[in-house]
């Protein structure tokens, strides 16, 4: 070491032996998130489950379509009101009591035009194998009157049927329904009109009695319990990740509820309206801070 670095060493050792130590304090703190919800966000996460029970109590309705506030002919004919005209085909058979095939039977449809008030009609024959078929019919409501002509009579069977609409990505709605014409003796029971003993014409009309609830095809039936199904299922992960974040104090996991829950719609749209209103309050969440404490 040169002579000038060893003075200017012992000139700093002087310095620092003369000099007190100061220290100053910011008074800064530490903090971090708060890993609980805020109250806000925990009452939101009630708000949601109450949401969800909605949903689910939305898909059990769906998926008892025998007791349920909304049945599925109502579901079906709620979405055929707007659906384009001629998108429904009509398919079947034709059997009698015995369930052979009845050949050569009239099938008469009849259906109110909305838009000109008038009646229209088709009409078309069931082939060797008791079938039928009709293409680029309304959705919607129509009278089918089946006439067969035996026995020296016409025997007339009448029922009201509801049209399916085209469904998700399919441009046709399909129905099918197989009938099962009634017996002789049946119709022979039937009061004739003007209180005759023997009339030409006999009928079995059931329509009186699907006027709430008119055949439809079980197929579109089947997927309205599936629905019903798949709003409960989305109605529990809903749920789910609302208590989720509950425990975890996530706001994205509410958020994520609430998304959820929204699609679970419930009757006249209420989940849908409420996961809608928690999806917005989950952003006027505030995110508190704790000071970070020293082990």
């Amino acid at each position: 070491m040169s002579g000038d670095d060893a003075e200017d060493a012992t000139y700093l050792d002087e310095v620092v032996e003369e000099t007190p130590m100061l220290f100053a304090s910011s008074e800064a703190v530490l903090t971090i998130e708060d890993p609980n919800l805020h109250p806000m966000g925990k009452a939101t996460a009630v708000f949601l489950l109450f949401t969800c029970m909605l949903g689910f109590l939305n898909g059990l309705d769906y998926a008892s379509p025998e007791e349920g506030l909304v049945r599925p002919d109502e579901f079906v004919y709620r979405l055929a009101l707007t659906a384009p005209d001629d998108t429904a085909t009509f398919r079947g058979t034709v059997v009698d009591d015995a369930g052979q095939a009845m050949v050569n039977a009239t099938l008469y449809l009849s259906w109110l035009d909305e838009a000109s008030g008038v009646w229209v009609s088709q009409e078309n024959l069931t082939d060797e194998t008791g079938a039928f078929s009709f293409e680029e019919l309304d959705p919607g409501l129509i009278r089918v009157d089946i006439i067969v002509e035996r026995d020296d009579h016409r025997d007339v069977f009448s029922n009201r049927v509801l049209l399916s609409p085209p469904a998700l990505i399919e441009p046709i709605g399909f129905t099918t329904i197989d009938f099962s014409f009634p017996s002789s003796e049946t119709f022979a029971a039937q009061p004739c009109e003007g209180a005759v003993e023997e009339c030409e014409i006999r009928t079995v009309d059931r329509t009186p009695s699907q006027m709430d609830h008119p055949l439809m095809d079980p197929t579109a039936a089947t997927g309205y319990v599936l629905v019903g199904f798949g709003f409960m299922g989305v109605a529990l992960i809903a749920a789910g990740f609302a208590a989720w974040a509950l425990k975890s104090g996530s706001i994205v996991l509410l958020r994520t509820s609430s998304v959820l829950a929204f699609f679970t719609m419930g009757h006249y749209w209420s989940a849908c309206i409420f996961g809608l209103l928690a999806f917005i309050l989950t952003f006027a969440i505030p995110r508190r801070r704790v000071p970070l404490l020293q082990p």
